[in-house]
């Protein structure tokens, strides 16, 4: 016999489903839609409802943008330079980008990285599109802005090897040690490629 209501059991499942999400935050985001004002609820439900066939991809940068829209508003924004591409993982490494406000280029989602171990394979990725882009576009400088981990690099070697011979500037985020950290908490690697990266002052 259970101790919660079916419906109850349901949200706590559905919240589990969500990356990141245990068993007990799902129970807290549960019991708070439960106690709390049902506008909250009514809002969520509206909002996922509403969701549901309003995203799409740009069919050039695989941006998420509405399901009215032709292509990413980044990309058909006149003022942005799209000789210049940062490639990124997914739309939030976009998001992360473009807080900074400085970046005036165009992006490309990959809608990943290359992970054997999760059986995700270059062919999976929007790599082919990228290369094409580049040679429609006429692009200049490919910013390759993956994840300093070992899939972020892989798939970094993986879009130089792919380009070939094209004469177009490459380069990666710089990597190095965070603000605000001592030396003797940085990690080997971090630190090997602050070393590498140094600049003159």
């Amino acid at each position: 016999m259970s101790v919660l209501p079916r419906a109850l059991i349901n949200l706590i499942y559905a919240f589990e489903g969500l990356p990141g999400v245990g068993p007990r935050t799902a129970e807290r985001f549960a019991y708070f839609l439960v106690q709390n004002d049902k506008s909250v609820s009514h809002k969520l439900k509206n909002a996922i409802e509403k969701m549901d066939g309003s995203i799409t991809q740009c069919p050039i940068t695989f941006a998420l943008i509405d399901s009215d829209q032709d292509y990413s508003p980044l990309y058909a924004d006149p003022s942005r330079n799209k000789k210049i591409v940062a490639v990124v993982a997914s739309p939030f490494d976009l998001l992360a980008i473009e807080r900074i406000g400085d970046y005036q280029g165009t992006y490309h989602v990959l809608g990943g990285l290359v992970s054997p171990i999760d059986g995700i394979g270059p062919e999976q990725l929007h790599i082919h599109e990228l290369v094409k882009r580049i040679d429609k576009d006429e692009v200049e400088e490919l910013i390759l802005a993956t994840n300093a981990s070992v899939e972020g690099e892989s798939t970094a070697l993986y879009i130089k090897q792919a380009l070939g011979d094209r004469k177009i500037k490459k380069t990666r985020l710089a990597r190095g040690i965070p603000i605000g950290i001592d030396l003797e908490y940085a990690d080997q690697i971090t630190l090997g490629r602050a070393l590498e990266g140094r600049t003159l002052m």
